[in-house]
């Protein structure tokens, strides 16, 4: 039993994934090769290696002739029968070779072979490892920075996160870990190339997979994401269990779950909401936090319009657009806010029946009288100013 052998193998198969298979068919390779070396062709050249034991034997198949007139193929019958007195002319002699017979030039061939097989098997495990991570969040060091981009360590490789990736106004340190979202796996002959994302809005999908249990064992679906890295996102779920609240499972006991989000994009606002297959009462949802009067969808057209109160007008818009902008991209459709005042002069309000104007107007005075209005007016524009 070739011990040492059997021994490195095991270490190398335990320690760098690499099965022994591959390591044996290479031995085999580079001993065939070590041949060739040697002997100037390895055409009649078989090599068996013990599975078990890792005992190997090589043989130069040659032809059993009267005269030799090339020794690499050929044997005379002398010499053929003091291996095995049984041939005769014409027959086949398998003369078993010594490994300790090469010359160092060989012998450093053959190591190269296989060291050159062991750095494919050990590249093409780490591709394989990696590439079943595509599309998959996972936890990194940030390494070094070039330039404006950051190497980020995965462990047994390194990724790129470039600028373009990075939350704006998001710092990174030396040695800080932080969650990415691995955007793409490249085969290399150096090593797998990944490149990774801080800004994806599927890395928010993730982050709550691994936050709310209800959302990893699929009770809870999350239907879509409007993402502006390092400032805002929404987020649209629906519950596949009638007892499960979709939004409450997702913000957790006081914000617990929500909040450890949060925290690890340092700080980004997370608004979440219900998901309906009704796109007037999704579109409703999308602007909060402000309140809506009325939705008008065309699906087939994906355009709406909305009409909030006049002191919601700036809440539903939101700064620099981004609350409306938002919800655009969570529902698919292109939306056209107006306010009371300006449905009003638009004669939009004429596209309901009249009891369901009129069960408006009754709302409207019995919500705002006693100066409620003014109140809410007032609260408005302080969640505004703080937006």
């Amino acid at each position: 039993m070739n011990t040492e052998l059997l021994e490195a193998l095991n270490i190398l198969e335990r320690e760098k994934n690499i099965s022994k298979e591959s390591l044996l068919e290479a031995i085999e390779q580079s001993l065939i090769q070590a041949c060739k070396n040697h002997f100037g062709t390895a055409d009649n050249v078989s090599v068996q290696i013990d599975r078990e034991t890792c005992d190997y034997t090589i043989h130069i198949e040659k032809e059993v002739v009267e005269e030799v007139f090339d020794p690499a193929m050929e044997i005379t019958l002398e010499d053929a029968q003091e291996l095995d007195p049984a041939l005769q002319m014409g027959d086949i002699c398998y003369v078993p070779v010594e490994s300790k017979s090469f010359g160092r030039i060989a012998t450093t061939n053959a190591k190269n072979v296989i060291l050159q097989k062991i750095r494919e098997e050990e590249r093409k495990v780490l591709y394989e490892e990696y590439f079943e991570k595509e599309h998959k969040m996972v936890t990194g060091v940030v390494q070094r920075f070039m330039g404006r981009n950051a190497s980020i360590n995965l462990g047994k490789v390194d990724a790129l996160l470039a600028e373009n990736e990075m939350v704006r106004g998001e710092r990174l340190h030396m040695n800080e870990r932080l969650k990415v979202y691995v955007l793409e796996v490249r085969d290399h002959t150096r090593g797998p190339r990944i490149t990774v994302s801080r800004t994806h809005p599927e890395l928010v999908r993730c982050l709550f997979e691994s936050e709310v249990a209800e959302v990893h064992d699929g009770t809870i679906e999350i239907k879509g994401i409007a993402r502006e890295a390092g400032s805002r996102t929404k987020m649209s779920v629906w519950s596949n269990d009638p007892n499960v609240d979709p939004v409450g499972a997702c913000v957790g006991l006081n914000g617990i779950r929500v909040n450890a989000v949060v925290d690890e994009l340092h700080g980004e606002k997370i608004d979440i909401i219900s998901w309906d297959e009704n796109p007037a009462i999704l579109i409703e949802h999308a602007l909060s936090p402000a309140k809506v009067i009325s939705v008008m969808a065309d699906p087939d057209d994906k355009t709406a319009t909305v009409i909030v109160p006049d002191y919601q007008l700036s809440l539903a818009i939101g700064k620099e657009g981004q609350n409306a902008r938002l919800a655009a991209r969570l529902t698919g459709y292109k939306i056209d806010i107006k306010s009371e005042t300006q449905a009003r002069e638009d004669g939009d309000f004429d596209y309901y029946e009249e009891d369901e104007y009129e069960e408006y107007e009754e709302y409207e005075e019995g919500a705002y009288e006693e100066g409620e209005y003014e109140e809410d007016a007032a609260e408005a524009e302080e969640e505004a100013a703080q937006e």
